[in-house]
């Protein structure tokens, strides 16, 4: 009988990583989103929850890109312009916690990383 040593999300308590670190990763970009979407929220009070949410987790997810962009770098935005978009499916109960379908949807094409192979005892 062989044994998986599998990481869950703590933020995310439905999605199992292989890697740690990348439950760790998945984790720290909730937290991101999370925050995003209540100063999102304290700026535009019109926005709906699901907006807020789903706006926070979109920049919390290309972190990397908007980075540059407050960097003096406006041009990096216009390669989040030119990708696909996302159509967001309807959320059930609009919680962080409970990771939306847009979220799930685009980690299902990340690939997770296979555990490592348990050496063997001498």
């Amino acid at each position: 009988m062989a044994v998986e040593v599998v990481y869950r999300s703590s933020r995310d308590l439905e999605r199992l990583f292989m890697d740690k670190a990348e439950a760790d990763r998945h984790d720290k970009m909730l937290e991101l989103a999370e925050l995003l979407a209540e100063v999102l929220q304290k700026a535009v009070p019109s926005l709906s929850e699901q907006q807020v949410e789903e706006a926070g987790i979109y920049m919390a997810k290309n972190r990397d890109v908007f980075a540059k962009a407050f960097k003096s770098q406006p041009d990096a935005l216009s390669e989040l312009l030119s990708a696909p978009v996302e159509v967001p499916a309807p959320a059930k109960a609009a919680s962080l916690v409970e990771a939306p379908a847009s979220v799930k949807e685009a980690e299902e094409a990340e690939p997770v990383k296979p555990a490592k192979a348990a050496k063997a005892a001498k």
